[in-house]
């Protein structure tokens, strides 16, 4: 083995939990190679909304995370060169019910002074695009950043590397670790220490490990538009009553349970397939759209148009932008462990597995890599 295939890390994985391991572990002075199996990060990471979104995690831990990643990206923009937008979010209320999941969020909420409920007209100067008719009133909040992933994940490894010296090994397949020896391209890599961020890759490293531990995969269908015409912008990003059934800062609002049954009543199909109605914008102008939650280890590889018109007319019973012309849809699959927030497993001496954001890979990506390098290294010295 010769000396320059030896780091201080290595890391499994170039989607945004490797690179935000990457970043934690570089910015503490250590050596950093990050391997990926194809030429550049195709997964869960590219395939999202893009957005950073503190107001969906419960206030704790989980929340100071967030916010800690969302400082931590507005950081990276500025020095890597990517579109951010300190949009905000409007979660929007149609119905009484959701009108009241908004009020006992707020009055949850009241001490941390980023969320306000704000009249129909107050929601109009966020973002042109809600409808009106109807509308009762929307939760505002000021903490959700908007970056465009594709944009993101294909700079930041550039950016590593000049300012960190961060080494990225691309279209190069990690097959076996042991004894912390990672087999890369054929090729052995020693590490100190080794950290695998395969997203839903179960199958090649340590699929024992992921077999027990009761994890799953989700399977997400989105579609963007064109860029919008005269430079149009949305503003806030743009949420409807069903996303205050699916994110866990929600849960303890009162009126929850009434929305989930009346919802499940009157549209099973949105609990069935997992729907939700988000909108977000990217820096091209670009209006993304979504999404579904199909859960299992081996998802169906064709997506479903029904499931896409589902979302496209709930969608626009509150949100009218300049046009709706669909210009590519895809779907993303992410690893998710029922019940945990993350899964972070030791499978021997040396090897640390991070996997399993559930889908808020983007809000908490940075956050959880700061925690989990702190403490392996200050144990460890």
């Amino acid at each position: 083995m010769t000396s320059q295939n030896q780091a201080d890390v290595l890391i499994i994985g170039a989607g945004i939990v490797g690179l935000a391991h990457a970043l934690a572990c570089a910015k503490r002075g250590l050596k950093v190679v990050v391997f990926e199996r194809n030429p550049q990060a195709i997964g869960a990471s590219i395939r999202n909304f893009g957005m950073v979104w503190p107001v969906g995690q419960p206030l704790g831990p989980l929340g100071d995370r967030a916010l800690n990643s969302r400082q931590i990206w507005l950081e990276l923009s500025a020095q890597a060169g990517f579109h951010a937008e300190k949009a905000g979010s409007l979660h929007l209320a149609y119905r009484k019910d959701e009108m009241a999941v908004l009020e006992e969020f707020v009055s949850i909420r009241a001490s941390t002074h980023s969320v306000a409920l704000l009249t129909p007209n107050q929601v109009l100067e966020k973002s042109p695009a809600v409808v009106k008719e109807g509308l009762l009133g929307a939760l505002w909040s000021s903490t959700e950043v908007i970056v465009d992933p594709r944009e993101a994940i294909a700079k930041l490894p550039d950016y590593l590397s000049k300012a960190y010296g961060v080494t990225f090994k691309f279209g190069t397949v990690v097959t076996s670790i042991a004894d912390r020896v990672a087999i890369a391209g054929g090729e052995q890599w020693r590490g100190d220490r080794i950290f695998v961020c395969s997203g839903a890759d179960f199958e090649t490293l340590y699929p024992q490990h992921y077999a027990k531990s009761g994890i799953t995969k989700v399977k997400l269908q989105m579609m963007r538009t064109a860029p919008q015409p005269n430079n149009w912008r949305l503003g806030a990003a743009l949420c409807g009553g069903l996303t205050l059934t699916h994110y866990s800062a929600f849960a303890d609002c009162p009126s929850l349970p009434a929305l989930k049954e009346r919802i499940a009543k009157e549209t099973p199909y949105f609990p069935e397939w997992g729907i939700h109605v988000m909108m977000s914008q990217n820096g091209l102008g670009e209006l993304i759209i979504g999404d579904t939650h199909e859960y299992g280890w081996c998802p169906h590889p064709f997506d479903r148009a029904d499931l896409n018109n589902y979302i496209l007319n709930y969608l626009k019973g509150f949100v009218q932008p300049p046009s709706l012309d669909i210009a590519q849809t895809w779907h993303g699959v992410y690893a998710k462990l029922p019940g945990s927030t993350e899964l972070i497993l030791h499978p021997e001496s040396g090897v640390t597995i991070v996997n399993a954001l559930s889908g808020a890979g983007m809000t908490l990506s940075f956050g959880l890599a700061e925690e989990t390098i702190s403490e392996i290294y200050s144990t460890s010295r």
